[in-house]
């Protein structure tokens, strides 16, 4: 397998984080297969924790993933609305080699949320297998590895890591 050139795997993690920072989430979710899957592992589990297995704090296939982007696009989504203003900042992004067909991604993120005069840091590290589709790179899975003791004082992850 050939793989992506670092610089190919950084423009699509900067066009994934621009994307969820302009609050495109539909666009956003176009970049996931059709076989997706997110996760958020809660704090305090190992890295290679299974979601069948372990209280995640998301951990969602690609229908999941589209019924969020449904509610966090309304209105009456309490926790989002108004909507909060984010900073994805994407680096360290490394291409880790193949597996089957997939390609290993890992980068490091900072994610700030500001909300209600209130600024949020969610710092941590991505974890990604991807796969082509055609000629486009498109992600498989998503795992955010938070490096927080917990959510406080942030609560909870409404938005998008």
């Amino acid at each position: 397998m050939n793989l992506p050139t670092r610089s190919a795997v950084e423009d699509l993690l900067f066009l994934e984080a621009d994307l969820l920072d302009q609050w495109k989430l539909n666009d956003w979710l176009a970049l996931y297969a059709t076989d997706a899957r997110y996760e958020v592992p809660s704090t305090d589990l190992a890295k290679d924790a299974d979601p069948d297995n372990s209280l995640f704090y998301i951990a969602d296939d690609r229908t999941r993933l589209e019924q969020r982007v449904i509610r966090l696009n309304k209105k009456s989504m309490w926790s989002e609305s108004p909507r909060s203003r984010t900073r994805h900042l994407v680096s360290n992004v490394r291409v880790l080699g193949a597996e089957g067909d997939d390609i290993l991604v890992s980068a490091a993120f900072a994610v700030y949320r500001t909300k209600w005069g209130n600024t949020d840091l969610f710092v941590g590290a991505y974890h990604y297998l991807l796969c082509r589709e055609g000629d486009a790179l498109r992600i498989r899975k998503k795992r955010c590895l938070l490096d927080l003791d917990g959510l406080r004082p942030q609560g909870r992850v409404s938005i998008l890591l």
